[in-house]
């Protein structure tokens, strides 16, 4: 186990993280959070992801490094770090920082289950609150539907022992749509987590609408759809839309398009880079844009070339 001393001796300097963490800090009074439909819990809509980021060696200079962004994305308000075994050693790498903290921030912990059978879920999710250092999970979800049926019934009765305090279903990549439909048609979900993004906007078609109806959390995933948008915005100046949102940057404006959507809960863009957390936490603040701004984002990003 990676001793605190050895983190320390690799970890960032405190004047070398200063100017991010100047970056990263919210204004009093201006996080943007939004309520969990079922409870009315409040969280803070910029999340923290941890697919490929976080899935790393257990040295002490990569944990030092991704304790730096851990500590960006708390200083910038943020609470909602979701993980999943699918995600190779993120998980452990997320538990190793938090095992090193002195006092652990406020910390909406949520992580998926992704097996088949009842006692092998059980087994993993067991294994999953060891390596993230947790007690109980705030979401445990069904990793793309993964033998959801078995793995559901499970979540439901954890839920009801109050081993668990919410329950949901993912897909990402666009897959699955028609079915993760259903299923929230039918069952008792508390969060759903998707793609969504200003390049791919097919959840707006009938993912986000049922959500609201049903009153189901959303939890967005690849809000960059894995870097492309910036591909395709390049070095663009900013658009006039982008700067009235309190925007400094492409990844500020492509975040708060998706925040403007009104039932979207929250995104976790993931990020293994300090100057990345810090960008992505400026978004956790300052205005969100109404119905028209939104439009002329999208008018702004369409007229982009490729």
């Amino acid at each position: 186990m990676i001793s605190r001393r050895d983190l320390l001796a690799a970890a960032t300097s405190a004047l070398a993280l200063a100017p991010l963490l100047a970056r990263a800090l919210p204004a009093a009074g201006q996080i943007i959070t939004r309520p969990i439909p079922g409870s009315g819990e409040l969280l803070p809509a910029i999340g923290m992801g941890t697919s490929r980021t976080f899935d790393a060696g257990a040295d002490a200079a990569t944990i030092a490094r991704l304790a730096d962004v851990m500590q960006l994305f708390f200083a910038g308000g943020g609470a909602v770090i979701d993980s999943s075994p699918m995600y190779g050693e993120a998980e452990s790498r997320v538990g190793d920082v938090l095992r090193n903290m002195d006092t652990r921030p406020p910390l909406f912990a949520a992580t998926k289950v992704w097996t088949e059978g009842r006692e092998a879920g059980i087994a993993q999710m067991a294994q999953s609150a060891r390596r993230m250092n947790v007690d109980r999970f705030d979401l445990i979800a069904v990793h793309n539907l993964v033998d959801w049926k078995t793995q559901l019934a499970t979540l439901k009765a954890w839920k009801s022992e109050g081993k668990v305090r919410y329950i949901g279903i993912t897909t990402s990549h666009g897959r699955y749509h028609e079915e993760l439909l259903d299923i929230m048609r039918r069952e008792p979900l508390d969060f759903v987590q998707f793609s969504y993004n200003i390049g791919n906007r097919t959840a707006e078609q009938a993912l986000l609408p049922l959500a609201a109806d049903r009153g189901i959390a959303t939890m967005i995933n690849r809000p960059f759809q894995r870097g492309s948008l910036f591909q395709r915005s390049g070095g663009a100046p900013l658009p006039d839309v982008g700067r009235e949102l309190g925007c400094s940057s492409w990844g500020q404006f492509y975040l708060k398009f998706i925040l403007g959507h009104p039932a979207v809960t929250c995104l976790i863009p993931a990020t293994s880079k300090t100057h990345h957390m810090a960008d992505n936490m400026g978004a956790n603040t300052g205005p969100v844009p109404d119905a028209a701004q939104r439009a002329e984002m999208l008018r702004a990003f369409d007229a982009l070339p490729g």
